[in-house]
């Protein structure tokens, strides 16, 4: 019998779906033409914007509109016409400003963009807003759904220094609005690199952002990195059991691999569905590892998870329960036997995985130690059965060394199994 741990993408993974969206930042009204040409008569005339004056002949009436509080609906009427004006940059960035004031009066998002990108065209914008502007011209683009000018103001809003409202996290968003969740799942992977090297601490939105639409969209190494990347920096009962079954469901894990994981399932609170409580009881097998059998139903019992009436469940633990009395006597034997100069592989693992059934990490440690060095031996299963007898002796840095050596399809059960092994050295 097998059963279903996991369906694929399960509804059961408690996963965040959404990033929330910073607000609209304002913009810090500039000089307007009218008060700079006064201006010029008392400084330097050099360092004044030199506006034209077919500019200055289009701009002053609309201006004078607007302040007087004339209908709003004139003044974005005659905008086109003050726009048509402009001759240079200095009058391209007044326009600008001035078409984002009207904008911002009217809450016509379409002539705020405009404005704050004629702004920036101009090469006005002083150097300390240039960052806030690029970052709202890309919120702008955003929200207008176009999508690659989104991420061009808010990359070079990036490289000025601008670190307000998560711009890294939009910049994702704005790959996975156009469906490039390979190319979104990277940026934000990079961004994350980037906060780590410079010792900041990474929001847990961006992991779950990152985790969600790596699963949802079958990328599953790079879910199974960011559920890693979950349970490290944000361990709870939530992320450990969405880090196991997004490993059980991109991955093959089953048999003995499937054993390992649910044991670390076991400890960190991660069984949620009565079909993982059942395939560990038929991993283990009543016939193999009564004790621990006898432990994970009675647990299944009590969590209400397991269903009394299950005859599988319940001739399974009588099962258990007789063979435990049986083991108190053999284990002994067992242990002789593996100990010999001439046991053979088969009797050394089977004394390792009885000891560590019954939490007996320094026996099961000394028998897969020995299981390692024997030919034909599976090295990844008893590294990380060894790595298990480490950690229940306490020997958390020898563990985690330990898992960090297993290689090929039980490298992902054992790197879960390290970051366990770290967050118990430091609880």
């Amino acid at each position: 019998m097998r059963f279903t741990v996991f369906s694929k993408r399960s509804s059961t993974l408690a996963l965040a779906l959404a990033l929330g969206m910073g607000g609209v930042l304002s913009v810090t009204a500039l000089e307007a033409p009218a008060a700079a040409q006064k201006k010029k008569k008392d400084g330097d005339e050099a360092a004044k914007p030199q506006y034209s004056k077919a500019f200055i002949a289009a701009y002053n009436p609309v201006q004078t509109q607007f302040d007087q509080g004339t209908d709003i609906a004139a003044v974005k009427a005659a905008l086109p016409g003050m726009i048509a004006a402009v001759e240079n940059n200095d009058d391209r960035f007044v326009a600008g400003n001035f078409t984002y004031a009207v904008g911002t009066k009217a809450s016509d998002r379409s002539l705020q963009r405009q404005g704050i990108a004629m702004m920036l065209e101009s090469g006005k914008v002083p150097a300390a807003n240039q960052p806030q502007y690029n970052f709202l011209a890309g919120q702008y683009a955003y929200q207008d759904r176009d999508f690659s000018a989104a991420r061009s103001y808010m990359e070079q809003a990036v490289a000025l220094g601008y670190t307000e409202n998560d711009p890294e996290a939009l910049i994702a968003e704005t790959y996975f609005a156009e469906d490039r969740f390979a190319d979104g799942i990277t940026y934000l992977s990079q961004a994350i690199e980037a906060k780590r090297q410079a010792g900041q601490p990474v929001d847990e939105a961006w992991i779950k952002r990152g985790l969600a639409m790596a699963y949802n969209n079958q990328l599953d190494q790079q879910a199974r990195d960011y559920a890693a990347m979950y349970v490290r920096d944000y361990p709870s009962d939530t992320s450990w059991g969405d880090a196991i079954g997004i490993l059980y469901n991109t991955a093959d894990v089953s048999g003995q691999d499937s054993l390992d994981l649910l044991r670390l399932a076991r400890r960190v609170n991660g069984i949620r569905q009565a079909n993982q409580y059942l395939e560990y009881v038929e991993q283990a097998d009543p016939r193999k590892l009564p004790g621990e059998v006898v432990a994970v139903i009675d647990e299944g019992y009590s969590s209400g998870m397991l269903d009394r009436s299950n005859s599988f469940v319940s001739e399974a633990r009588a099962e258990a329960a007789r063979r435990v009395k049986i083991d108190e006597t053999e284990l002994p034997e067992l242990a002789r036997d593996a100990r010999a100069s001439n046991a053979n592989l088969a009797t050394v693992m089977a004394a390792g995985d009885a000891y560590l059934s019954y939490g007996r990490g320094a026996e099961a440690e000394e028998f897969y130690a020995k299981a390692s060095a024997m030919s034909g031996a599976n090295t990844p299963l008893v590294l990380t059965r060894m790595g298990i007898a480490q950690l229940d002796q306490g020997k958390y840095s020898e563990a985690e060394a330990t898992f960090n050596k297993v290689q090929g399809a039980r490298q992902a059960i054992a790197n879960l199994w390290a970051i366990y092994a770290t967050q118990q050295a430091g609880s």
